[in-house]
C-alpha cells in the first residue's frame, strides 16, 4: 500500500498557473505607453490583455485600488520599432517588422518582495501593402508579452 501526499505553497489551475496561496486579489493599472508608437491605444489592449490572462486563468480577483491588491502588476512600453525585413529589388519595403519592449515589475505586496522586474520583447512582421497590417502585428506582438509575462508569473511556485 502506498501513500501519496502533496504539498506545495502555491495554487494551481486548469490553465497551468499557480499563485502563492496568500495572494488572492491583483491590481493591474493602465499600462504605460512611454514608446514612439505612432498607433493609439496599445496601452488599454495591453491592460485588458493582461487582464484577461490573470483574472480569468487564476482565482485572482481585480483590485481596483494598488495599495490594497496582495499583488501589484506594473507595466510601461519602453520601445516600438517598426522596421523594414525584407526589400524588394526597387528598394521598397516588401515586409516589415514590429518590434515591442515592456518593463514589468510584478510585487508581492503582502510579503514585501517582488515576483519579476525584468523586460519582455517580441516581434510580428507584416506586409506594409496593406494599411491595417501594422495594428494588427503590433496586437499579435503584445499577446505574445502578455503570454510571456503570464507564463513568467505563475509558473515559479
Amino acid at each position: 500500500m502506498s501513500v501519496l501526499f502533496v504539498s506545495g505553497c502555491g495554487y494551481y489551475s486548469f490553465s497551468g498557473a499557480t499563485v502563492p496561496q496568500h495572494i488572492g486579489t491583483i491590481a493591474i493599472p493602465q499600462v504605460e505607453d512611454n514608446s514612439i508608437s505612432t498607433l493609439a491605444g496599445l496601452d488599454e489592449q495591453m491592460t485588458q490583455l493582461l487582464i484577461e490572462r490573470f483574472v480569468r486563468q487564476t482565482r485572482l480577483s481585480l483590485e481596483p485600488r494598488d495599495a490594497a491588491a496582495d499583488a501589484l502588476l506594473q507595466v510601461e512600453i519602453t520601445r516600438y520599432v517598426n522596421a523594414p525585413t525584407s526589400v524588394s529589388g526597387n528598394e521598397r519595403a516588401t515586409r516589415n517588422r514590429v518590434t515591442i519592449t515592456v518593463n514589468v515589475t510584478y510585487n508581492d505586496q503582502v510579503e514585501n518582495k517582488p515576483f519579476i522586474n525584468r523586460t519582455f520583447s517580441s516581434f510580428e512582421e507584416y506586409d506594409p501593402f496593406d494599411p491595417t497590417s501594422e495594428e494588427d502585428a503590433a496586437v499579435a506582438s503584445l499577446e505574445k508579452i502578455a503570454d510571456d509575462i503570464f507564463t513568467a508569473a505563475t509558473s515559479d511556485w
